[in-house]
């Protein structure tokens, strides 16, 4: 690698779709800001289909977005559109500048807790946790192995959503069934959403201008997907999400915490098979089961105009969530901060507010004025004296994996 090699391409791959971003980590450097580091962004969408799209904004030069459909019918296929278009701003993974690749991938089990250079032997046990990750690594691996095949001379680098939360307590991460059949399926809770939750808490602790071991941070990562963690010094101690992403809070389409019981019932009663039954409880359930929609700003909207159904739907899914803030509090004894972030987390102000009210016995509260003001950047919405923080801050996945995958290329 050359001394002026600073540069990381980010992948994320989907079963249909790579998302990607090409970012400086010079420019990132000292606490630098995506916005300073980031060069390029897209999607690549609908691969294989043939209404294929890619979208591709350079932003070295405030460049407008450009858009191509023709069909695109592989993962190769779409990395070389990916490419050309990169080439076309002068960024091309030829470039002596690029550094490494770093992927996305959701499941590293107990085996990876780092960033890992990939090779063959990385990629088999990446391979082998397939069955507790069927919906997500197979994805992953197509990625790897597109981007490998492209530049086989380039470092590699997996950045695991489950590897902060490798750091738990095993009574923390143990299921209280049979430990013989547990461990010869692997059955744990692993945790996701990882590289949002170390992001977020090492910032929350620059917010309040403390060191990431000083502080003891609950983070909320509520999207379509949504998730709860207690950060106790930097280190993950417990998390919301457990051997798959269905764990845990409300989410858009996921159900949650549900009596493992439903599952029994359905087959017996309904005559669901395990099929019909999991597409319910991740594709069919949380805020589109109970309401028929998925958008908080939608069922906002709704609550607005009167609607019932939305109204208890935001309701069960505030009642879930303070649930784990205080349960979570609990487990951590004092807590400095209480963070929100993701897409509703960032931008639901009524969610924040509801999440929080009824709380102040315990420290917690939120300035309504605070609350109300929309920004992009890190900031706390609690009142002044209020003995825990709360705080907005938005997430950082791509640069969290940029960052990591530099850091463990140049070490």
């Amino acid at each position: 690698m050359t001394a002026n090699a600073t540069r990381v391409l980010v992948l994320n791959s989907g079963s249909s779709s790579l998302k990607y971003q090409l970012l400086d980590m010079a420019k990132a450097s000292g606490g630098g800001s995506a916005a300073d580091a980031r060069l390029a962004v897209g999607l690549v969408e609908r691969i294989g289909e043939t209404t294929s799209r890619l979208a591709h904004t350079p932003l070295t030069a405030g460049g407008a977005t450009r858009e191509r459909t023709d069909p695109i019918a592989d993962h190769q296929a779409a990395l070389k559109a990916v490419a050309d278009e990169l080439a076309a701003d002068g960024l091309g993974l030829d470039s002596p500048q690029l550094a490494a690749i770093g992927h996305r991938v959701v499941h590293g089990g107990l085996k990876f807790t780092a960033p890992t250079v990939i090779d063959d032997a990385v990629l088999k046990e990446i391979e082998r946790l397939v069955p507790v990750a069927p919906l997500h690594n197979p994805a992953n691996i197509l990625g790897i192995r597109t981007a490998r095949a492209l530049r086989p001379d380039l470092p590699q680098v997996a950045v695991f959503d489950t590897a902060f939360h490798t750091t738990m307590p095993e009574y923390a991460a143990r299921y209280a069934i049979d430990v013989a059949t547990a461990d010869a399926h692997r059955i744990r809770r692993y945790g996701f959403h990882g590289t949002s939750h170390a992001y977020v808490s090492r910032r929350t602790a620059e917010l309040l201008g403390k060191a990431p071991e000083d502080v003891n941070v609950i983070v909320l990562h509520l999207g379509n997907g949504a998730s709860a963690s207690a950060v106790r010094g930097g280190r993950c101690v417990e998390t919301s999400m457990g051997l798959t992403p269905l764990e845990g809070l409300v989410m858009g389409t996921r159900s949650g915490d549900i009596d493992a019981a439903v599952t029994f019932h359905l087959k017996r009663v309904a005559g669901m098979s395990a099929d019909e039954i999991d597409e319910l409880l991740n594709k069919r359930s949380g805020l589109l089961g109970l309401c028929g929609d998925n958008d908080m700003r939608e069922i906002r909207r709704r609550i607005d105009e009167g609607d019932e159904r939305a109204a208890l739907a935001f309701d069960i899914y505030v009642h879930r969530l303070k649930k784990y803030i205080g349960a979570y509090l609990a487990v951590l004894g004092t807590v400095d901060a209480v963070v929100f972030t993701a897409g509703v987390g960032e931008n639901a102000a009524p969610v924040r507010a509801a999440a929080v009210a009824g709380l102040e016995g315990l420290g917690l509260a939120v300035d309504a004025a605070r609350n109300a003001v929309r920004s992009d950047a890190p900031r706390l919405i609690s009142p002044e004296d209020a003995p825990v923080a709360v705080a907005v801050v938005p997430t950082d996945e791509e640069l969290e994996i940029a960052r990591q995958t530099y850091a463990l290329v140049t070490a």
